[in-house]
């Protein structure tokens, strides 16, 4: 799959490129030229599901999905593990109704954007969550902590993923029916700022509710 390199992350009036992915939750592929025409579109752009963030944006779009829905928006979740290891993972983590698909090459975040920060860059960061760590920790240690929290069984194909994350950034945007973006998200991987933070949902329905119109 060939698409375009930008070197930064795409902007609302930006048009976006097509790309095209294996579906996770179906057989086939899922196009983005698929929406043009028909339907708005909310498509998250994350790191593998050894993410354990990565996994709760997911979750918060398949909590959205039904209200996005009634008002004529899709959803997309894209995620950087292999579609075999993605679909045993929703086989045991139901995502009703939410399209999902893979792209462990990150195809779709270079054609949006969102760039690899390094992996230097990302081991220095320090990460603080009261409540969510006993204390602040680094990039993989947080990771290990919040994967054995959570029961998260890391295979090989995550080791592979991890290895090659090199500090991946991630996204969220909304595309109208012509494949034009009309309100982004994205993550900036600093301590205190947007790291491993979720969109605020009001703001991304009030969007939403004038996209369909």
């Amino acid at each position: 799959m060939s698409t375009p390199y930008v070197d930064h992350p795409l902007q609302p009036g930006d048009r976006v490129p097509n790309v095209v992915f294996d579906a996770i939750s179906r057989e086939g592929k899922i196009a983005l030229d698929d929406f043009r025409g028909r339907s708005p579109l909310l498509i998250g752009l994350f790191r593998g599901l050894h993410c354990p963030f990565c996994r709760r944006h997911v979750a918060a779009m398949a909590y959205l999905n039904p209200m996005l829905r009634e008002k004529g928006v899709q959803s997309l979740a894209v995620v950087n593990t292999p579609v075999e290891r993605a679909r045993l993972y929703f086989r045991y983590h139901p995502i009703p109704d939410l399209l999902a698909a893979s792209d462990p090459v990150r195809a779709s975040h270079q054609a949006f954007g969102l760039r690899e920060v390094g992996i230097d860059t990302a081991m220095a960061i320090v990460i603080d969550l009261p409540g969510e760590l006993p204390e602040p920790m680094g990039v993989m240690a947080m990771d290990e902590f919040l994967n054995n929290k959570e029961g998260y069984q890391v295979t090989e194909a995550d080791q592979q993923m991890m290895t090659a994350d090199h500090g991946q950034l991630v996204g969220q945007f909304l595309i109208d029916r012509e494949g034009i973006v009309r309100w982004s998200f994205t993550e900036v991987l600093e301590a205190g700022l947007q790291t491993f933070q979720a969109p605020n949902s009001e703001e991304l329905m009030s969007v939403a509710s004038q996209v369909v119109h």
